[in-house]
């Protein structure tokens, strides 16, 4: 009986992994995607890479937070960690059904709490310190971005300079054996490395999305001691942490090749039409931030955190077209300083200057030129959003009713 429930566990591991895949997925590599930098077949295949070793090495931490931490690991019978992955994993197909990333991490830890609160074993203090970090890391998120485009961005965005040509600056050279990356002969220097620093950093994301999301398919297992260590070959042992960590990463990765496809239609086009630039400062910001929640224990969640930097970024842009003293005469007179459509960091189109010497100055910047729709669909910044409250909700209560009223548990 125990080793059918077993492969059940690990089977529900799997198949909430393959549901983080395909939300993570456009969250890491969307903007790449919808910049034409990469495609689907590649995001996939690096995703997969960096989620091994994102979760080999500050996933661990996660992990032990999950399985230990929230509630004390003696709660995690082999049954009760089946049925927190099974709740996880069915709320992150809803948030997949309708092409949204969901926040992972989130819908994980509400299943856990649901435990901890249905058996009276939560560690108030640790759901705490998690939770602060949840409001304070996408405000964080917001107001780097904020500043990055009201002040330097369209100085990078000029400097840079990506969205000059109509050709790709690399492509991958097919006629040999090996397929080799080659740089366009019509790509200039600068285009060539903006698209590489894109590919970089959203390998960058993918591992930030392993550090931190690896936990969520299998650390109710490990804090079951339900995983056991692997022999191979009888040349060295693998832990039953680092062999619950290629369980997730493969199940990852398995999401990543298949309904990843729409969340990075969702990420790439719907949501937003970054460009490389843009798509440069989301990224990084985002990703740093994950990461470094990841080595400190906490569960954050890189979809909450990517489309804050998305939307700071545009209202930071936006903010250009007035200065801080305009805006504070018109606050006194009850005007609205910065128009409630003009929210982009574009660049594109009219407007889009050619070197770092032709930027406008703040308060110079026409607020015709400057779109919401260029940066964000509001409609879907609204969809993605309730699907970050609703997810997490549906893990919790239902793992907060099965806990307390059924007496299996």
């Amino acid at each position: 009986m125990v080793e059918v429930l077993l492969l059940v566990g690990l089977a529900v591991a799997v198949f909430v992994g393959f549901n983080i895949g395909g939300s993570s997925t456009g969250v890491a590599f969307g903007p790449a995607v919808g910049s034409g930098t990469l495609g689907k077949l590649a995001a996939g295949a690096l995703m997969t890479v960096f989620v091994l070793v994102g979760g080999a090495t500050g996933g661990t931490r996660v992990i032990q937070t999950m399985g230990g931490d929230i509630v004390p690991q003696d709660q995690f019978t082999l049954a009760a960690s089946v049925a927190v992955l099974f709740f996880v994993g069915m709320a992150l197909l809803v948030s997949n059904l309708f092409g949204v990333p969901a926040s992972t991490s989130m819908t994980a830890v509400g299943a856990i709490a649901g435990l901890g609160v249905a058996t009276n074993t939560i560690d108030w203090g640790t759901m705490g310190r998690i939770v602060t970090w949840w409001l304070v890391a996408p405000i964080l998120a917001f107001w780097v971005c904020g500043v990055i485009g009201r002040y330097l961005y369209p100085y990078l965005d000029a400097w840079l300079d990506l969205d000059s040509s109509d050709d790709p600056a690399l492509f991958v050279d097919r006629s040999g054996l090996v397929p080799i990356p080659r740089r366009h002969p019509n790509a200039r220097r600068r285009e060539v490395i903006g698209t590489v620093l894109v590919i970089a950093i959203g390998c960058y994301m993918a591992y930030a999305a392993g550090a931190s999301n690896v936990a969520n398919a299998v650390a109710p297992l490990v804090g079951a001691n339900a995983i056991p260590p692997l022999d191979l070959f009888g040349v060295f042992e693998l832990s039953s942490l680092y062999v619950a960590v290629v369980v997730a990463s493969g199940a990852i990765g398995l999401g990543a090749f298949t309904i990843a496809r729409r969340t990075l239609d969702t990420v790439g086009n719907d949501l937003t039409d970054l460009p490389l630039t843009a798509a440069l400062i989301v990224e990084t910001i985002s990703a740093s931030l994950i990461t470094f929640l990841s080595f400190i224990g906490i569960p954050a969640s890189l979809a909450v955190s990517a489309t804050m930097c998305i939307v700071g970024l545009g209202w930071g842009r936006a903010t250009r077209t007035t200065t801080l003293s305009d805006a504070a005469k018109a606050a006194r007179s009850g005007e609205p300083p910065v128009a409630v459509d003009s929210v982009a960091a574009d660049g594109h189109g009219g407007g889009r200057v050619k070197s770092v010497s032709d930027v406008p100055s703040i308060g110079e910047e026409d607020p015709g030129s400057l779109k919401a729709s260029d940066l964000f669909d509001p409609a879907a910044t609204a969809r993605v959003v309730v699907l970050w409250v609703l997810t997490p909700s549906i893990s919790a209560v239902a793992a907060y009713l099965v806990f307390r009223f059924v007496p299996v548990f």
